[in-house]
């Protein structure tokens, strides 16, 4: 039986993220409709999760990647009997640190958000993906080009009400350790930024009732479904099946 899926895009992403896959999950026969979420004007993950559930079918399979995945975990404390399945893919659990690490973190994203106020959107993007995508991929025009892209279709303004949202997020674990529908936990071998030891972690609270999987991407940073979509779409089509 073919499955709602909804996919949710991670910071200053949109459905160019989810594009490459699409060919593989629509000519499968196990993906019914297919909803690409926008975040809009949110700002917290809660109002994105809130949005999503009031746009979504009754129940649905849920594809979050990076801030995504934050996102679909709060889908998941709204209302979990709306979820069938879930795919966390290349994103984390943790809250914002507290003390150094935290205002370290903060910092960072400011340092962005301003390159973003005073030199553009793309000026900010061609910084942020340096570290965003596997290093032998920073020389395919292509792929970067449409990164840049996708970002420099969002705003300034929409950059500061996503890292907000970032900043004030909760502590996914509870959600993790209450999960009852198959799980997917993915993420690129070279994901800098949510690496594999984190993925891990996730997987190890969620293991006991959602019986979580863990799949590591060769070759891939933190952009999986843009860098390597037939590998992504090949998972989530088994992740599916369970």
């Amino acid at each position: 039986m073919a499955v709602p899926l909804v996919f949710v895009p991670g910071l200053m992403c949109d459905g160019a993220t989810w594009a490459p896959l699409l060919p593989a999950l629509q000519g499968s026969g196990q993906v019914g409709s297919l909803l690409l979420i926008d975040h809009g004007r949110c700002d917290s993950l809660r109002a994105m999760a809130e949005q999503l559930l009031a746009d979504a079918p009754q129940r649905f399979a849920l594809a979050g990647h990076s801030m995504g995945g934050r996102v679909a975990l709060e889908v998941c404390a709204l209302a979990p009997e709306r979820v069938s399945h879930l795919a966390l893919l290349d994103t984390g659990h943790a809250p914002l640190a507290v003390g150094e690490a935290g205002q370290a973190e903060a910092q960072k994203r400011q340092v962005l958000l301003d390159i973003a106020r005073m030199q553009g959107v793309r000026a900010m993007a061609a910084q942020w993906v340096q570290g965003m995508v596997h290093p032998e991929r920073l020389s395919d025009q292509p792929l970067i080009d449409a990164i840049l892209d996708m970002f420099e279709r969002k705003s300034a303004d929409d950059f500061e009400r996503q890292i907000r949202a970032l900043l004030g997020r909760p502590d996914g674990a509870p959600v993790l350790r209450g999960l009852r529908v198959p799980t997917l936990i993915l993420t690129g071998r070279q994901d800098s930024w949510a690496n594999v030891e984190q993925h891990r972690a996730m997987q190890a609270l969620a293991a006991s009732e959602a019986g979580a999987v863990l799949e590591v991407i060769e070759d891939s940073g933190h952009m999986v479904p843009m860098e390597r979509p037939v590998e992504l779409a090949q998972a989530l089509l088994r992740w599916l099946e369970r």
